[in-house]
């Protein structure tokens, strides 16, 4: 009997050591899905090289630009983004093409799914895009030159055609298309307390009247490009993918209608993740919105507000760093950065015009920030090959932040 039960503990032995293992493989794998990095790079891709191409401003050049891998501006960004593998990344200024097939997915195809100088290849099942405000004509004079020109200053977005400085999220994650949530069309006027621009005191007789008339106002859409909410299935927890890119706060005059309307684009994404403050948002459904208690978002984007510095605009970017809903506690920096500019604050930049820009910010909720950073090699070594000019990849560096899901 003895001998009997001994045998049986020996032949359950292994499979209760198999299980175990198993145990602690999934413990592992459970922790591993538990790390999100987030990125957000501005590629500066709009029609990349239509200048060197000999060819007019088009989306259209883009599109043969990634019809193949040979474009080294374009494989030196690709190579950021896999040295970097992020699992969820925004690209800003990145032409809006309808046809996925010759835009976003030959990029990823014909770049990203390539080892670029021995890196491993990456890819994003899951991609999100959408039209913007960007080159997308009016029949106004908005730039009050004199001209109804439809484009550039006259359209509802500064472009020269519709579709330029879009935007693109690449996941490894399931997106949830059905849920995203798109923020084109909102009128400014409907913000309530709207920092509407007004005519400079001393340019016309009609000084202290309003920079734009009542037609078009009652039509101007507060976004230069749009806002978007992206929800993200991250083994069972929806992370709300928070993009956007505010027109920078100058190209203008004395009426500062760039900045005013950076600061309430900027407004308009603090009021949505704020319970209770956002009840006049709605989106391009008609439907109003907003983020509830306890909601996990980043928010990602080339947002054009400094938060130090020269360029650096008072009561801006703080509507987003200072919200008690946000968690600002770890600022990405840079070797590269640091060098680039004497002052003491630099390594924080994230443009080479010498500005915090771009920024990963993730809500209080539902995080653990682990570790953030901003890609920029210093000039001693290989990989400044890849940021040495706005030529090699771009004018804006990548900027991530590593996250543990709680």
């Amino acid at each position: 009997m003895k001998h009997r039960l001994l045998l049986s503990l020996f032949t359950l032995l292994p499979f209760a050591l198999h299980a175990e293992a198993l145990q602690s493989l999934e413990a592992q794998d459970k922790q591993v899905a538990q790390t999100l990095k987030v990125a957000t790079f501005n590629v500066s891709m709009e029609s990349t090289n239509y200048k060197a191409l000999g060819l007019a401003p088009s989306a259209k050049v883009l599109q043969q630009v990634l019809s193949n891998g040979e474009n080294q501006q374009v494989k030196n960004i690709a190579e950021i983004i896999q040295r970097v593998n992020p699992d969820i990344l925004l690209l800003n200024e990145f032409d809006y093409i309808a046809d996925q097939s010759v835009g976003i997915e030959n990029f990823i195809k014909h770049y990203l799914n390539v080892s670029q100088v021995g890196q491993k290849a990456v890819d994003y099942g899951y991609v999100y895009t959408n039209t913007v405000n960007t080159g997308e004509p009016t029949h106004f004079d908005l730039d009050n030159n004199g001209k109804k020109e439809q484009y550039g200053g006259d359209a509802y977005g500064y472009g020269l055609y519709p579709g330029q400085y879009g935007m693109v999220v690449l996941s490894k994650y399931p997106i949830d298309h059905a849920n995203a949530r798109t923020f084109q069309t909102f009128k400014w006027q409907d913000m309530p307390d709207a920092q509407q621009p007004m005519l400079p005191a001393a340019s016309t007789e009609d000084a202290g009247t309003h920079w734009y008339s009542e037609e078009e106002w009652q039509t101007f859409r507060l976004s230069s490009k749009s806002h978007w909410d992206i929800p993200v299935n991250v083994n069972g927890k929806i992370v709300h993918v928070l993009a956007m890119h505010p027109t920078p706060p100058n190209f203008d005059g004395e009426e500062d209608r760039n900045g005013t309307r950076n600061h309430d684009e900027i407004r308009l994404m603090a009021d949505y993740l704020t319970p209770n403050r956002g009840g006049y948002i709605y989106d391009d459904a008609g439907e109003q919105v907003s983020l509830n208690d306890n909601d996990r978002f980043v928010l990602v984007g080339d947002f054009n507000a400094a938060d130090i510095g020269d360029k650096y605009r008072p009561d801006v970017i703080e509507q987003l760093t200072e919200s008690p809903l946000v968690n600002n506690s770890l600022i990405p920096t840079s070797a590269g950065g640091a060098e680039a500019s004497s002052e003491d604050f630099s390594n924080r930049f994230t443009a080479y015009w010498g500005a915090r820009a771009d920024y990963v910010l993730p809500s209080q909720y539902g995080f653990d920030v682990k570790d953030a950073g901003v890609f920029w090699p210093t000039k001693d070594s290989d990989l400044y090959r890849l940021v040495k000019d706005r030529q090699a990849s771009s004018d804006h560096r990548m900027v991530w932040v590593s996250l543990t899901i709680k």
